[in-house]
């Protein structure tokens, strides 16, 4: 017998701006129900556990803007879960190390410290770096003020107010980088950490670049215990204040009469209704698998199937049975050689052999003393490499998303096997030998990311191009009732970037800005209705839901 509920808002996946988004509705009065087809909540910000002493990141590696007066933080306050998540600050002095042969970079920060610092490095090239990071610093402090504005801005006033933008927002980088007369090496270390948002600077935007860069130039952090404690602390936010997470709940359909928006279908056959759907769901998969093109313009479509993903990544998750050697609490940005466009257009023709770039993330040293990172004197980190983004490439047909069985396919795992002892064998030139103390060692593809989170291209970062340079949908449709959040949507990538558009989409249903309420201090939510954590509080088994907290299959550390 099919099972009909109604609610007030449906969100159908629960990455973080669609539990952002879900919570805010909450906390307003809405009766709102998250549902996601993976064992937990989460998307990239999800951990996984291996051999009861390990815990990786997915796709927390570190977090910008996480101080007084940040984004982030000022999204969780205003739903009363102030204290919930805390974060650890890493190294003011250069939270990024760039590497690239004979010279080594350490991004500390601040515009000001950031400039001086690369013009140190590159004395050769002052003048076009200092006009480089005035043109990026002006935008990125247009955008910011933007987003924490009251209301929605006429053009005539956007244009007043972003002239910089206006200028150079929608332009390339490479665009940028031809203005200011800079040379390849210098490209290369002001785009080092270009894998942030999956695009190179010919693909890129400056706003994009400049937003990117602004964000962890106010300061990098860690979620102490890991990027699952910001899930977990939206999911008790959201059910406290009468919302539900149904995980293992797979949507089959969005259900459309008449152009507007009914509820969803279930696999199962289950239906859900309500008059407002939100889909945190890839985009091209919501148009084309969960609508239907038909409900949607001509425009949307052609753009939609036209659209350019931003690349995906290969991860080794870590484990070795010693402490690294001293080093700082930085990020590892390596680069084989000085070309980043040259190593763009390798990626395009499918050449990534040997390894040419490497991003490694130091879990054990962001968040020392907890013990679900690894046990003492044990290190836990990720080595990550962006990939071509193809089927063919891999040696599937059409991916996990569409039903194949890839995992035994020889194909793959050649492709698989090969990559992983590319970069190891990278990440030991980067960092010095340590093969023989590993303990534990885990592939992830781009095929992997599909199958867990049903993303197109299996890429973290969305769309890099829909329609024109740099354009990306709005949260609003044609649908009446249908909206759409997360990193394919305008408001960026990343855990903040995808939490901010998930608030200006609630926002958007509510009638009211949020965004600006928060940053001044506005509290929605009712800490008092939060519920007492125990000592053994654990963040994936809150972020289960509350109907599936304590079933079978949760790993544990210890």
């Amino acid at each position: 017998m099919v099972k009909r509920d109604e609610w007030d808002a449906i969100v159908v996946g629960s990455g973080m701006g669609g539990l952002v988004c879900a919570a805010y509705l909450a906390v307003s009065g809405r009766r709102v129900l998250v549902l996601e087809q993976h064992d937990v909540a989460g998307g990239n910000s999800h951990v996984f556990r291996r051999r009861r002493a390990y815990e990786f990141d997915v796709g927390v590696h570190y977090l910008g803007d996480c101080g007084p007066g940040g984004v982030l933080p000022a999204i969780f306050s205003g739903l009363g879960l102030d204290g919930r998540v805390t974060y650890r600050e890493m190294d003011r002095g250069g939270f990024d190390r760039i590497v690239l042969p004979n010279l080594t970079v350490d991004v500390p920060v601040g515009w000001e410290a950031y400039t001086k610092r690369l013009t140190a490095a590159l004395p050769g090239q002052s003048a076009g770096i200092e006009r480089f990071t005035r043109i990026c610093a002006a935008v990125a402090a247009e955008t910011r003020s933007m987003m924490l504005s009251d209301g929605e801005p006429s053009l005539a006033d956007l244009l007043a107010r972003t002239p910089v933008t206006a200028e150079w927002g929608r332009r390339t980088l490479t665009e940028l980088f031809d203005h200011c007369g800079l040379t390849p090496r210098a490209r290369t270390v002001l785009a080092a950490q270009s894998p942030n948002y999956g695009m190179g600077p010919r693909q890129a935007t400056v706003s994009t670049h400049a937003a990117v860069t602004d964000h962890y130039l106010r300061g990098a952090y860690y979620p102490e215990g890991g990027g699952q404690v910001l899930a977990a602390a939206l999911v008790e936010a959201l059910e406290a204040h009468g919302g539900e997470l149904r995980t293992r709940s797979r949507v089959e359909r969005i259900l459309v009469e008449d152009g507007k928006v009914t509820g969803v279908g279930m696999t199962d056959g289950d239906v859900h209704r309500s008059a407002l759907v939100v889909s945190n769901a890839d985009y091209s998969r919501t148009v084309f698998d969960l609508v239907g093109e038909e409900h949607f313009g001509r425009r949307v479509v052609s753009r939609t199937r036209q659209a350019k993903m931003a690349l995906p990544l290969a991860t080794l998750y870590v484990a070795i049975d010693k402490e690294l050697p001293a080093r700082p609490n930085a990020n590892l940005w390596w680069y084989r050689d000085d070309d980043i466009e040259g190593y763009y257009e390798q990626l395009a023709r499918e050449t990534i052999s040997p390894v040419p770039f490497l991003f490694v993330s130091f879990a054990s040293l962001k968040d020392p003393g907890t013990t679900a990172v690894c046990p003492p004197g044990h290190s836990n980190f990720q080595v990550m490499t962006l990939c071509p983004p193809s089927y063919d490439y891999w040696g599937v047909g059409k991916g996990p998303a569409a039903g194949e069985r890839y995992r035994r396919n020889e194909g793959y795992q050649r492709r698989k096997a090969e990559l992983t002892e590319s970069m190891l064998s990278a990440a030991e030139e980067a960092i010095g030998p340590f093969r023989d103390h590993i303990v534990h060692l885990e592939t992830a593809t781009p095929i992997t990311h599909e199958r867990y989170t049903l993303a197109t291209g299996g890429t973290p970062y969305g769309l890099a191009q829909w329609g024109g340079t740099g354009s990306r949908p709005d949260t609003r449709t044609t649908i009446e009732g249908l909206h759409m959040v997360g990193t394919n949507t305008r408001h960026g990538t990343g855990i903040t970037g995808s939490a901010a558009g998930g608030m200006a989409l609630a926002g958007q249903i509510l009638g009211r800005g949020l965004m600006a309420e928060v940053h001044r201090g506005a509290l929605l939510g009712d800490p008092d209705l939060l519920p007492e954590r125990a000592e053994d509080w654990d963040p994936l088994a809150v972020s289960r839901g509350s109907g599936r907290r304590n079933a079978r299959g949760l790993a544990r550390i210890g």
